[in-house]
């Protein structure tokens, strides 16, 4: 995949969405009847990077305010949803032992890896850093995951929604209408290639998680360490 076409096209597409309204609302964000869950493994960005997301987030909440903004704690990339998230799973149903085991022995190869977030790009749900791999390394990692965990007896729905293949990370979510929809967009125009850093992959987190990765309802299984 070319991920930068992919990621031109996808701003394209969804600016010409929001543009005309036909953006899509989460209206679950804030309910405390959301009981969907899964298990993801994923990676988190280092504080600097972070904090260089938040000055971003800063500038666009003046405009917006309303909208759903990643804190800190939530923001992350995912490498594979192992279980996507569904209405009342619950951990305690499965062998988390086995999960741990059998993704250690999908990382076990693993090489060196940097993820550079350049750039936004928006979805019809959100706003979204652009992220680049340096290597093959991460899809390699997922194919694997596919292989080993397709041919396994655990629970799993890998590539169930869609076949990952970006190093993405969701910044914003609309969770309101748009109220100052054309400055909001000019920011988006004018930040298109904003550069928030590369940073090194020096370990992956396996989680149990709800829709939004929000830090009060992830419990952290277990650390991998590259």
């Amino acid at each position: 995949m070319n991920l930068k076409s992919h990621y031109n096209n996808l701003y394209k597409e969804s600016i010409i969405k929001i543009s005309s309204n036909n953006y899509e609302i989460d209206h679950l964000i804030d309910s405390n009847r959301d009981n969907r869950f899964g298990i993801t493994l994923l990676i988190r960005p280092p504080l600097e990077i972070k904090e260089r997301i938040q000055k971003f987030l800063n500038e666009i909440k003046k405009i917006e305010p309303n909208q759903y903004y990643y804190p800190n704690s939530d923001i992350h990339v995912t490498v594979m949803s192992i279980i996507s998230c569904y209405a009342g799973f619950d951990m305690t149903t499965i062998e988390v032992s086995k999960y741990i085991e059998l993704t250690e022995k999908c990382l076990g190869q693993k090489k060196g890896l940097n993820i550079k977030f350049k750039g936004i790009t928006v979805s019809p749900s959100g706003i979204m850093i652009q992220g680049f791999m340096d290597n093959n390394e991460l899809n390699n990692i997922r194919n694997i995951l596919r292989k080993e965990f397709k041919n396994s007896d655990l629970e799993q729905s890998l590539d169930k929604r869609y076949s990952i293949q970006t190093a993405h990370s969701t910044i914003i979510r609309f969770k309101t209408e748009l109220t100052q929809k054309q400055n909001f967009l000019q920011f988006l125009k004018k930040n298109i290639d904003y550069d928030f850093g590369t940073f090194k992959v020096d370990k992956f987190e396996l989680v149990y998680n709800d829709w939004y990765q929000r830090e009060k309802y992830v419990k952290k299984i277990h650390e991998f360490v590259v």
